[in-house]
């Protein structure tokens, strides 16, 4: 059966330096991926790399068995992004953010209120993001998880800044996206500590 996303020998060179080479490995429905390792070892550039948003200097990356740079598009309307940084407008509230993210990509239709609610944002809705704590941005930004329909979520540092009820947070989410089909990659330093099983690649 032809892997939904398959990596093959996919190596980056930045520099005079190889951030690393011959990265193989498959993912199918259901199933995740923990790229480990320490800082500057390269896990935020592989998963910029898996995003599109740089070139590898060898090796393919392929959606549903084909060269993503030939199904371009299909492949960003399949992938979510969730990166090391918030990524979310400073100056709007954490509903205007979700409005406007809502704008760029088809959307679920699970309502602002209970997505909010969920994330424990739901008295500070009126209040602009640079108002909000760190963990309270971060927060904001995994809003995405529970908008979007993407099959691949590509998350770097997932947990920064959140206490322990908001990893726990992720986990869940990462174990109900699985559980419905979809496939993850995650860049973290600490432990993957989701319920589903998933594969383990150190840089």
């Amino acid at each position: 059966m032809t892997a939904l996303l398959s990596v093959a020998g996919v190596s980056l060179v930045r520099g005079d330096r190889c951030l690393f080479r011959d990265v193989t490995f498959a993912l199918n429905s259901g199933e995740a991926l923990h790229v480990e390792g320490a800082n500057g070892t390269g896990k935020t550039s592989l998963l910029r790399l898996l995003a599109g948003l740089v070139a590898a200097d060898d090796g393919e990356v392929c959606w549903r068995g084909t060269p993503v740079h030939r199904v371009a598009q299909e492949f960003r309307n399949d992938l979510l992004w969730l990166g090391h940084k918030v990524g979310c407008k400073q100056d709007l509230t954490p509903v205007e953010n979700l409005q406007f993210e809502q704008a760029l990509r088809p959307a679920s239709t699970v309502p602002f209120g209970d997505i909010l609610t969920r994330l424990g944002l739901d008295t500070l809705t009126a209040l602009p993001l640079r108002a909000l704590s760190a963990g309270q941005q971060r927060r904001v930004a995994l809003a995405r998880l529970l908008m979007g329909r993407a099959r691949l979520w590509l998350l770097d540092e997932p947990f920064t800044n959140l206490d322990s009820a908001g990893q726990a947070l992720v986990a869940q989410l990462i174990d109900e996206h699985l559980a419905s089909g979809g496939l993850c990659v995650a860049a973290s330093h600490q432990a993957l500590s989701i319920a589903s099983p998933y594969q383990r690649l150190a840089l």
